[in-house]
């Protein structure tokens, strides 16, 4: 038995249209053990969701589809199984933290109802029995009241309530791994540190294993164990949390650690940026898919797709010149306009 919890060996996710078709994810491989916590970052658009959602099997389709790959849970490929099957798993074995507290709560049933119908989807205990489970998950996550709270509607909690109530619905059945898509956006900072803190005590807890999906890599420093960086669908650097802040190979990486705002900019600094926009993923993509914005782009990097590979022990990186470190040395500023 291996012992990663979760392995997706070579992944592609596409979408297609009357006139198109978009490779949203292109070959991703990523490991997850037991108790750990994996990052994954990269801009708006890079596959970071859809590589979640299909991990979760709700990829819609029409007009979703994927096309390749594995997706080993345990030692089962989630791809073999039947609907009924994977039902089974999912919010059982895997549960997912959705982006919109607001928009993933339904508004018309209660809160208590929601974590109870979960609950019973999956134990074999009355609404009563579940009820109180239920109350007991709303104080285990912090939600003050929960006896008078279970019977309120999403609308009557705040925005902090409503990722507290969505974190107890998809802890509720003791999952072994949580996917979380930006758990703190729109929160105000207090209220993500509370978060934050919630989902590494019940981590401790419960053994849970958690893909933590993220723009914001203060978040990926202080929660995450391992990082894997997404850019166009593919995955271009991963490694350790304090390796690939501490030695980031990938100009794209760099970019990202760069464009963090800092307690040490000064008042009208101008921020770094990376510099124009992503590939079109409808059009094919014969070299580097970051070729156009890196500024230390060759040839090469337009004809030919640079191979990922393992540049030191558990560090990995997509670039035909990571290993000439003198050459790609980090300089501050260098994607300042």
């Amino acid at each position: 038995m291996s012992e990663n919890l979760l392995s997706i060996e070579d992944l592609d996710v596409e979408f297609r249209s009357s006139s198109s078709t978009v490779k949203a994810v292109n070959g991703v491989n990523l490991t997850l053990k037991k108790k750990e916590t994996l990052g994954i970052v990269g801009e708006s658009g890079s596959g970071k969701s859809v590589t979640a959602t299909a991990l979760m099997q709700l990829i819609p389709s029409p007009p979703g589809k994927i096309s390749n790959g594995k997706i080993l849970f345990n030692g089962i490929d989630l791809l073999t199984l039947s609907k009924k099957e994977m039902r089974s798993i999912r919010g059982n074995e895997i549960a997912m933290i959705f982006q919109d507290p607001m928009t993933s709560l339904n508004p018309v049933f209660t809160v208590g109802n929601q974590i109870i119908e979960a609950i019973r989807q999956h134990k074999k205990i009355s609404k009563k029995e579940a009820r109180l489970e239920a109350i007991a998950m709303l104080k285990t996550v912090g939600i003050p009241e929960p006896e008078k709270r279970i019977d309120m509607y999403p609308h009557e909690f705040s925005g902090g309530m409503r990722q507290r109530a969505m974190i107890a619905i998809a802890l509720s059945c003791n999952p072994k791994l949580l996917i979380a898509d930006e758990p703190t956006t729109a929160l105000d900072v207090t209220v993500q540190a509370q978060i934050l803190e919630l989902m590494k005590d019940l981590q401790q807890t419960n053994d849970t294993a958690i893909i933590m999906i993220t723009h914001d890599l203060g978040v990926v420093w202080e929660m995450c164990d391992n990082i894997i960086v997404m850019y166009a669908g593919t995955t271009v650097e991963s490694g350790s949390v304090e390796t690939i802040f501490k030695n980031p190979l990938h100009p794209y990486t760099w970019g990202l650690l760069e464009s963090q705002i800092t307690t040490d900019v000064q008042h009208n600094e101008k921020l770094p940026a990376i510099p124009g926009s992503p590939p079109d993923l409808r059009k094919p993509v014969l070299g580097c898919p970051f070729v156009d914005r890196c500024p230390y782009s060759e040839e090469v990097c337009h004809t030919k797709k640079p191979e990922y590979i393992e540049v030191e022990p558990g560090h990995f990186a997509a670039c035909h010149f990571q290993h000439e470190t003198s050459r790609l040395e980090k300089k501050e500023g260098m994607f300042v306009d």
